[in-house]
């Protein structure tokens, strides 16, 4: 059981004292009826409420995948500088979203937001080991030795030894195609363990977090509500 206020103020952008205004002016009903009490409890599993003539539909949480695109931070906010969470349509946006893993600004592809504290944590924490795919093209070529280098786990300039990784070479040449797996998510770990090897990254794009796969036909800046069947695969 919810507060009425509560429960429709957590499902949009609007404040609390915006809904409540609403709720006193009679725009709101539940189950048919007009409710004027914002104090008022119900089930948000089981009620109906309309606010301003709209269903509201009720979702404790949202999963949104976004194509971030470079120059965008990955927080929820930055006064100075647009993010992730300004990229959303206002259709998409509410409060407490984050990004789930954040990516370097200059770095593009997949990201998970959503108000799922829980479940985020699960998805970070390090002994779960998921892995993240990202394509790298790079400033010189690669070898055998550079994926036996990751393979082995790269020691970072700054002493930190990382968990043995993944590097395929899908094309090579001066600038060089990869593939890097990883299972953790240091600060710029892909740019610091290549340039361990005196090799350069020139672009870098987040494939998929596990099962949860970057949708191909997401244009870079756009975003869309995970499906119950992508939702599932991150438990």
């Amino acid at each position: 059981m919810q507060r009425l206020d509560k429960l429709i103020a957590s499902q949009g952008t609007r404040s609390r004292s915006e809904t409540v205004r609403l709720i006193r002016s009679g725009q709101v009903t539940v189950n048919g009826a007009v409710c004027r009490d914002p104090s008022a409890k119900y089930d948000a599993d089981t009620c109906v409420v309309t606010v301003a003539g709209q269903p509201l539909c009720y979702q404790k949480y949202v999963y949104i995948m976004m194509n971030k695109p470079a120059g965008i931070l990955c927080v929820s906010r930055d006064p100075k500088v647009p993010t992730v969470v300004d990229l959303l349509p206002e259709e998409m946006k509410r409060k407490n979203l984050f990004p789930a893993g954040r990516l370097d600004k200059d770095t593009v592809g997949l990201v998970l937001l959503t108000d799922d504290g829980d479940l985020a944590h699960r998805l970070l924490a390090p002994k779960r080991e998921i892995v993240k795919r990202y394509q790298v093209r790079l400033d010189a070529p690669l070898s055998d030795e550079h994926c036996r280098a990751f393979a082995e786990g790269i020691l970072l300039a700054d002493g930190t030894r990382c968990r043995p990784a993944e590097l395929l070479i899908l094309e090579n040449g001066e600038q060089p195609l990869a593939e890097v797996r990883i299972t953790e998510g240091r600060y710029h770990q892909i740019k610091r363990m290549f340039g361990v090897l005196d090799r350069g990254v020139v672009w870098l794009k987040r494939l998929s977090i596990g099962k949860l796969v970057l949708d191909p036909s997401l244009s870079e800046g756009e975003s869309r509500f995970l499906t119950d069947k992508e939702r599932g695969s991150l438990e």
